[in-house]
């Protein structure tokens, strides 16, 4: 029996789910503060001393306050629309809450328009005050930002059309794969799953039922492509629009501006990667031929190599991360611990959930919930310490300045990804025979060959997609060879038989947060190889060292936080290849340990 609940506890939080009273007059306070704030920022007394210290950090700290609420909000709305996909009155939230960000937005949009009018010297005088020197990174950024937008009326106009001409199409998107059951039969009986209990039946050592599993998935995505073909169409029409009218002619700048980071490191790091894909492809190799077959199929994936493969326990995963953890940082593990106790955690193998996971903060609450399906399998656990990887990096950001704590999507990989490999070898190096040692091995090499071969597949799709949209719409066959061709060519033609409806299934791709949710994985991983390099020569002072570089990672660029904190050149190949060396070493012993198997 476990004495973990798999169910979280949102009702620390708002008590009552998606009927709450207690939200209801939370949003109602917000919305009071959102028209005292714009009020403030229109006023005409705020206008004209808009430069002035004083008025400035007022409007700040009504910002931040307004800023904590609607993130605590959006939080909310986001965890009660995944642990039930049927669930009507958040559907409703959910409108309310896209209302309230366009407000937000558009509040935004008024503070930048009055931020460039401020003179450059009196600008870098209002920086050198003392309350607000620690914030001078992100003021100036949003600066350099405005600068780049249109002129106000047109951005605000933007945000209100967003809502129903372009958040729409990811609810649309979500509503659809809400009503996705899938019916298979395992072991004699008929079962019927969400996508996200089909596809942790992908790890399933049986290939016929791999296969059929992935034959019904596939159709269930085929039958309503027609629709997911509209919802892709119009989030990159909307956007390339968007970049029209901004003057940006590069289709990358927006995901490179909110990972910030520089093309140059983004063109380094898949270079290297597609150098040194050979390794990968002998692990694919072997793999297929201890299956006992020619040729790797995408549903061979996730397939174990192992003779047997022992369910892990919730109580087991909790008790091993703990563990793990503390032996780099102690603060990790009473944060795991803290977490698990205290139910953060929605992790029951149950139908009506939304599929992949996730980690989500509360920044009025200063908590942070995890949500994911969890069925046993080393992949689970994998999933488990990569999301307590995200909720250790909001924790350590908590007692920042609000404003200080917006990190970017690669860094938060890093956080995440380390918080993986903390755990995996770890459980290499304790391996109790060959066997599980094999079993291990082929679970951190699985997750190379997702960031350097199913990521890139999903950059190379973006990007020849984005190109193809601005000539017009895209159509399903289309999209579907501009899938197949991209995972061929990430995969170097070693699959037999590849997921060209995969556009579809991956939610990445329907997201309204930011185009190209696929490199910056791949980035964090990487990166996070350096961190941990670092980790195992200086184990003493990890603790510290990693806090500092998770505080720096809402204020700072990532080649400068590289250059700061490891003393790297990101641009360069060295940096990457070095992080590469270290997976192809575990594909050598993977070889090795599977030669006399053949």
């Amino acid at each position: 029996m476990s004495t973990n609940n798999l169910k979280w506890d949102l009702d620390r939080i708002f008590p009552g789910g998606s009927t709450s009273e207690q939200l209801k007059t939370y949003i109602e306070t917000l919305e009071i503060e959102i028209k005292e704030l714009e009020k403030m920022l229109t006023s005409k007394e705020t206008i004209e001393s808009f430069g002035n210290v004083h008025t400035f950090k007022k409007i700040l700290r009504s910002i931040e306050s307004v800023t904590k609420r609607l993130g605590e909000i959006s939080s909310f709305v986001g965890c009660l629309t995944a642990q039930d996909v049927s669930d009507n009155h958040a559907k409703l939230l959910v409108g309310k809450r896209n209302d309230l960000a366009a407000k937000y937005s558009t509040i935004m949009s008024k503070l930048d328009e009055q931020i460039k009018a401020i003179p450059e010297q009196a600008w870098k005088e209002l920086l050198q005050d003392e309350g607000l020197s620690s914030l001078q990174f992100v003021l100036q950024e949003r600066r350099e930002k405005a600068m780049d937008k249109l002129p106000l009326q047109q951005e605000v106009l933007l945000n209100d059309l967003a809502v129903d001409g372009y958040h729409a199409w990811g609810e649309m998107y979500d509503t659809i794969v809400g009503k996705i059951s899938i019916d298979v039969e395992i072991a004699g009986q008929s079962q019927s799953l969400s996508v996200g209990q089909a596809e942790n039946k992908l790890g399933n050592p049986d290939r016929s039922v791999r296969e059929n599993v992935f034959n019904k998935l596939e159709d269930a995505w085929l039958k309503d492509a027609d629709l997911f073909t509209d919802t892709i169409n119009h989030l990159a029409g909307f956007r390339l629009q968007t970049y029209k009218h901004r003057g940006w002619e590069q289709v990358l700048k927006e995901a490179l501006e909110y990972n910030r980071m520089n093309e140059t490191t983004l063109t380094s790091m898949w270079e290297a990667i597609s150098n040194n894909k050979t390794p990968f492809v002998s692990y694919l190799k072997r793999k297929a031929e201890l299956l006992g077959i020619e040729k790797m199929s995408w549903y061979d994936l996730d397939a174990p190599v192992a003779k047997s493969t022992e369910t892990i326990s919730y109580d087991q995963a909790a008790e091993m991360i703990e563990k793990e953890f503390g032996e780099f940082s102690s603060e990790m593990a009473s944060f795991a611990k803290y977490a698990f106790d205290h139910r953060w955690i929605e992790a029951e193998d149950r139908a009506g959930k939304r599929p992949g996971g996730f980690c989500t903060g509360f920044p009025d609450s200063k908590e942070t919930r995890i949500f994911m399906t969890y069925s046993g399998t080393a992949s689970n656990v994998s999933t488990l310490a990569h999301e307590l990887g995200h909720a250790y990096h909001q924790h350590v950001m908590d007692d920042m300045e609000l404003l200080n704590q917006d990190y970017a999507m690669n860094v938060a990989e890093t956080a995440s990804t380390l918080a993986e490999m903390i755990l995996a070898d770890a459980a290499v190096k304790q391996a109790k025979n060959d066997e599980e040692k094999i079993a291990l091995l082929e679970d951190k090499i699985q997750r190379s060959v997702a960031f350097f071969m199913n990521i890139h597949a999903r950059f190379l799709f973006e990007t020849r997609f984005y190109e193809e949209r601005k000539k017009g719409m895209v159509p399903t066959n289309r999209l579907h060879a501009l899938m197949k061709e991209a995972q061929e060519e990430a995969y170097c033609g070693e699959l037999d038989r590849y997921n060209p409806i995969f556009w579809a299934s991956k939610l990445h791709f329907h997201i309204t947060d930011v185009p190209f949710y696929n490199f910056p994985y791949t980035f964090g991983y990487l990166f996070s190889l350096g961190i941990y390099a670092h980790a195992q020569e200086h184990k003493a002072e990890f603790e510290e060292f990693y806090k500092a570089i998770l505080k720096d990672t809402g204020r700072m660029r990532v080649e400068d936080l590289a250059t700061k904190h490891l003393k790297v050149d990101l641009g360069s190949l060295d940096f990457w290849e070095k992080g590469i060396q270290l997976c192809i070493a575990d594909v050598e012993e993977f070889l090795k340990l599977t030669e006399s198997r053949l």
